[in-house]
């Protein structure tokens, strides 16, 4: 039956627990993980309310493949309404962990309220216990996790917590599983951190319920085993470089956003690339990049394991970051390097092992810093302000402000609201690269323009993995599209996000779809659900899904404005590389996906759509 049919209600306020069953009404329509827990949330708060007062309620979800033997089975879903845009937020995550929920015998935990002190909620299968945490409160993750698999003298024990970043509000705070998986954008950290909630810690020996037809499941899940294991990107290209593979590719495209989006293409990027990470250093003829990992269930294996320099400024003396942890992965690489002019591989490996370790979301934080450099080379901000001298191409602020971004000082604790609320602070709200108040990802929308109009629309602020039509236009996947012309766009943009809904709510990864389509994951839904799980309903759930989270947004008052893009990427125009002279053509855009949307000219789904989608 791929789901449990089983959700944990956690009230922190009365320090109560009960089970309830799943409403599977509900998961014939919305499936699981995303859908599911995107639909129970917009049923059960105010879409106004704040995010960070106890009436905001945060979803632990799985999805029916969650669990199962199907490649890349270990997704699991953080979703709440989100600190950093105010939007619905949805925050997707690997690992071990979403798999042990589900072998707990839990679709899903919905936590509510806020404890009066720190607490961590203990589940073994049916036994859950809402324990203190006091001691845990101040911890970063890392020492969170330990102690905790310690003290439940268990090592196969899995955690989900939050570090130093989600205690102090840090808007773009992350929950981290396994030491470096992350549900890491829109602030889900800070949520669980402004409710006094460390740690979700899972241990399940139920395994997963019968499915629906298990001899079909396991003939048509190793059918598409077969499709990855063949493909060049999910066979070779991800297994050998991990998103990395994609540093130098985007850069001789002149999609690179370099030096906060002033420039499209950075001259370091050969320095900061996969192929850098493969490289012996001189210091010890070792390369950073250690082995590959894959998660749950995953044949993929894109993941990085990377050994920083030992001689190198930020750990010559801290031994603690020798050891072999999660290494760069081609976003937190951009954002922690080109995003701010650094080719300091070591110095983005350590950036990256704070993010890990005390919880906050690379993305946000570099493009933060971004800004920050930008502000400091015009004068607004100075040397006394920040703490340190803070050009582009430096190194040593990237760091500085990422230790005191994990610490909550100093200027760390500005740096920690994010680019669009410092940018205004500062008087300069057109320097925030963001929608909706979450920073870009690593595309340039002047030099991809499906992924302007991804950004401008995505129901959580700026993303990538709402709509990656970076597949499409870059490498050709389903088919090559053209990335410097708007036409297509819309079409392009809508199918990918309403196909992209459907794979986030089943349980699996989004990077099986380099090499398969819906139609690859429609026949291991039909065998592991009950019913009918046609091409057709599925397209539907996924309009319905993306609807929906557009309709908690409008509820929550946002309007036709807050689907745009900074006026840089509009009037500056790329200056080098093959889309010099172009900017985004996001106005010309908007309306034709609109009207494709079935929305009115302010981007309100239409009673007729609404009604059509069974909203």
């Amino acid at each position: 039956m791929a789901w449990t049919r089983k959700i944990l209600r956690v009230n922190l306020t009365d320090r109560t627990t009960k089970s309830e069953p799943l409403n599977m009404e509900w998961a014939n329509d919305y499936l699981g993980q995303r859908g599911l827990a995107t639909k129970y949330l917009v049923s059960e708060i105010d879409p106004k309310v704040d995010p960070l007062s106890p009436e905001n309620k945060i979803i632990w979800a799985t999805g029916p493949l969650t669990g199962t033997m199907a490649s890349t089975g270990g997704r699991y879903s953080v979703v709440t309404k989100g600190p950093l845009t105010g939007a619905i937020a949805c925050s997707n995550s690997g690992g071990y962990f979403g798999a042990e929920l589900k072998f707990a015998g839990w679709d899903m935990v919905i936590i509510e309220g806020r404890a009066s002190s720190p607490v961590y909620l203990s589940i073994e299968n049916d036994k859950v216990e809402i324990r203190d945490a006091s001691h845990l409160w101040g911890k970063t993750v890392w020492e969170t996790e330990e102690t905790l698999k310690s003290e439940h003298q268990d090592p196969q024990v899995r955690v989900s917590c939050i570090g130093r970043t989600g205690e102090a509000g840090v808007l773009y705070a992350a929950i981290v599983n396994d030491l470096h998986r992350a549900a890491g954008r829109s602030g889900v950290g800070a949520v669980a951190g402004s409710k006094n909630l460390k740690a979700l810690v899972v241990r399940g020996t139920l395994g997963v319920g019968n499915l629906a037809n298990p001899k079909e499941f396991m003939k048509v899940t190793f059918e598409k085993k077969k499709i990855l294991k063949e493909n060049a990107v999910t066979g070779q290209g991800l297994p050998t470089y991990g998103t990395q593979v994609l540093m130098n590719v985007i850069n001789e495209i002149g999609a690179m956003p370099t030096r906060n989006h002033k420039d499209v293409q950075f001259e370091g990027a050969r320095k900061i690339s996969a192929e850098a990470m493969h490289e012996p250093r001189e210091s010890d003829g070792k390369a950073q990049l250690v082995n590959n990992q894959g998660c749950f269930g995953c044949t993929i294996a894109c993941g990085r394991i990377s050994k920083i320099d030992q001689t190198h400024y930020t750990v010559v003396n801290s031994p603690k970051y020798w050891g072999a942890s999660g290494g760069l992965e081609y976003e937190a690489a951009w954002s922690l390097g080109c995003a701010n002019g650094v080719d300091d591989i070591e110095a983005l490996q350590y950036a990256n092992m704070l993010c890990n370790e005390d919880g906050f979301d690379p993305i946000s934080f570099g493009a933060t810093i971004g800004a920050v450099m930008e502000l400091y080379e015009m004068g607004v901000l100075t040397k006394e302000e920040i703490g340190i001298e803070a050009p582009f191409g430096s190194a040593r602020a990237l760091t500085f402000l990422a230790e005191q971004t994990a610490r909550g000082e100093g200027f760390g604790k500005i740096v920690g609201l994010g680019s669009k609320r410092l940018c205004e602070k500062y008087g300069h709200p057109e320097l925030s690269m963001s929608v909706k108040g979450q920073e870009f990802p690593a595309y340039d929308a002047r030099g991809v323009q499906g992924m302007g109009l991804t950004y401008a629309t995505s129901n959580r602020g700026a993303c990538h993995l709402r709509s990656y039509t970076i597949s499409s236009e870059v490498l050709g996947i389903p088919v090559k599209t053209d990335p410097h012309t708007t036409e297509g766009k819309p079409a392009l943009v809508k199918a990918f996000q309403d196909a992209t809904a459907v794979v986030d709510s089943s349980g699996l990864c989004v990077f099986t779809t380099f090499a398969w389509a819906l139609s690859d994951i429609q026949p291991q839904l039909q065998a592991a659900c009950e019913g009918d799980w046609s091409m057709e309903k599925l397209d539907l759930m996924g309009e319905r899904i993306w609807n929906m989270e557009r309709q908690f947004n409008n509820a929550a008052g946002f309007t036709r404005k807050d689907d745009d893009l900074p006026p840089r990427l509009k009037t500056e125009a790329a200056k080098v590389g093959p889309a010099k002279g172009l900017v985004s053509g996001i106005d010309k855009m908007i309306p034709e996906y609109y009207a494709l949307r079935g929305w009115d000219s302010e981007g309100r789904p239409t009673a007729e759509t609404v009604a059509r989608l069974g909203l």
